[in-house]
């Protein structure tokens, strides 16, 4: 054999390019039919709700009492109410208001369930009290405590921030701190299991300090639990926000969400009934494409599920 021959073959490596994490998830997601189609429903309604106003230029407070109750048209494709404001506009800006509830509120109870469900995975002398109080939580009559709550500190919110602010501000921590539990249980599970590895031994033994321990290898082992969370957390909050203000207890009339356009129309369902059906199909809608993508996401970033 010749040299030539031995520095003309090339070498076996060459000819299989490293796939990375986010292609192998991206790969998985697409698999899942219905993680698409929600994805595809998400991404629509999302884009409904924020670029739709300035295509359908009708404000949604503006009111036209000639034009009240009437059906959908091409002048108010959505119908009016009982004051004749669109429902399209109403609908649309009642979207960007529940959507805004739903991820600042679950980005709150995201970050309240990580944190206890981390220190309660690694810090054996934590995992007791902090489970103990997670179970309290979840022992807590949830929609009479949501409901006290907001009697009490709605008008003092009211009279600091503003009657929309202070609502929304109310009602994210109200959902925040009573949505953070099974997410601190799923990632406590996660983090015991990840704890008694080797290579978390390994930099144990090493000297590294907890928190870069906690940073550096037990949040990133963790991430997939804490993402469909996230998912699911939104539509949880969605759908409390739109019972709070379906009770009358969410934002003021004058200030639109999907919630509280069920509640406004529900008195008109015979007269109207499209008041409700367009606000009700947005939060299933929502609901359902958050659902299936969370179950998208579960399924792309399981090891054991990966296909190589």
């Amino acid at each position: 054999m010749t040299d030539a021959t031995i520095t003309s073959t090339p070498p076996a490596t060459a000819a299989t390019p490293a796939r990375s994490a986010f292609a192998d998830m991206w790969r998985q997601f697409r698999a899942h039919k219905g993680g698409v189609a929600g994805l595809v429903v998400f991404a629509f309604i999302l884009l409904a709700v924020y670029v739709g106003p300035y295509i359908h230029r009708v404000a949604p407070n503006t009111i036209n009492i000639r034009d009240k109750n009437q059906w959908p048209s091409l002048a108010h494709p959505f119908g009016t109410d009982n004051l004749g404001k669109d429902m399209l506009a109403q609908v649309l800006a009642g979207g960007r208001i529940s959507l805004a509830v739903g991820i600042t509120a679950m980005l709150l109870a995201l970050f309240l369930g990580t944190l206890i469900g981390v220190l309660s995975g690694y810090f054996r002398k934590l995992d007791g009290p902090l489970m103990r109080l997670t179970d309290l939580f979840l022992a807590l009559p949830l929609l009479p405590l949501l409901l006290v709550i907001l009697m009490l500190f709605r008008d003092t919110l009211r009279a600091a921030f503003g009657p929309e602010t202070g609502i929304f501000i109310l009602i994210v921590f109200v959902i925040g701190i009573t949505s953070w539990m099974h997410t601190a249980r799923i990632v406590r599970g996660d983090v015991l299991s990840v704890k008694s590895q080797e290579f978390i031994l390994a930099a144990k033994s090493s000297g590294m300090r907890e928190h870069r321990i906690i940073l550096k290898h037990i949040l990133p082992n963790v991430l997939s639990s804490i993402m469909v969370s996230a998912t699911l957390g939104i539509a949880s909050a969605i759908i409390t926000e739109s019972a709070l203000s379906f009770l009358g207890l969410g934002f003021p009339s004058d200030f639109p969400t999907w919630g509280r356009l069920l509640f406004d129309g529900a008195n008109f369902l015979q007269l109207t009934p499209s008041r409700v059906l367009w606000p009700g199909l947005a939060i299933s809608l929502t609901v359902l494409s958050v659902n299936y993508m969370g179950d998208a996401i579960r399924d792309a970033l399981d090891p054991r599920a990966l296909k190589h």
